[in-house]
């Protein structure tokens, strides 16, 4: 299995990496929350255990960004041990929380818990919105018409952020999520690029692009979509 471990704390860092590495796990080590996002993109961790007080990001920003796009279980692992801070990590899409300091066994435990009852990933390769039907394993994008189907022609990044929306259809896909997993973390801020590629999506998916009713914006917060058909 494949585990992402990031924490600020080079002692932790060592003693996990030396424990999973002995259990056969494939190891993959961040010091920062923007290293931790980087690596959870190119390597697709089966597990995240994950420091809430990290430099650069927090534990809470990595959370939002993972949460995007992947399904792989996280375990918070924090001194924090107010129950604020837990519940806040569990709503930002956390699966467990343990405290330090920690027994290896308890953590051990968790993990066998956590993958135990991961889901499997389950594809959706084809979405329909109204007349429109996107398959997301071939990559196009159909309009059907009086005079038969239309292909609809989006730019890679067009479809980077339909497929993330896609796969998260009825949850909020906050701006910084977005930003992050397509643009990377120096763009996290950069919101003028999201709305300029959703008005394109807008244009070319949208009947009616000024009244949308399948991308719909959450006013300083995201997009969402909706009224995902089968």
């Amino acid at each position: 299995m494949k585990i992402l471990i990031a924490d600020d704390d080079p002692q932790i860092l060592r003693a996990l990496r030396i424990t999973l590495t002995a259990k056969g796990h494939e190891i993959f080590t961040a010091i920062n929350g923007t290293e931790a996002i980087a690596l959870a993109i190119d390597h697709e961790p089966d597990l995240v255990l994950l420091d809430l007080g990290m430099p650069e990001l927090d534990g809470l920003e990595v959370i939002h960004a993972i949460r995007g796009w992947s399904r792989a279980p996280i375990l918070v692992v924090s001194g924090r041990a107010g129950a604020a801070d837990k519940i806040e990590a569990l709503d930002a899409g956390a699966d467990d929380y343990v405290t330090k300091p920690f027994s290896v066994g308890e953590l051990l435990a968790r993990i066998r818990a956590l993958t135990r009852r991961a889901p499997h990933e389950v594809e959706t390769p084809v979405a329909r919105l109204g007349d429109v039907t996107i398959d997301l394993a071939s990559h196009s994008a159909v309009r059907s018409e009086s005079t038969g189907d239309r292909q609809i022609r989006l730019t890679p990044t067009e479809w980077q952020v339909i497929e993330l929306l896609i796969r998260n259809a009825g949850k909020l896909v906050t701006r910084q999520t977005l930003l992050t997993n397509i643009w990377g973390t120096e763009h996290a801020e950069d919101s003028g690029y999201l709305r300029l590629y959703v008005s394109q999506l807008r244009k070319k998916l949208e009947a009616d692009p000024a009244n949308p009713v399948y991308i719909l914006t959450e006013p300083g917060m995201g997009y969402r979509l909706a009224g995902l058909g089968e």
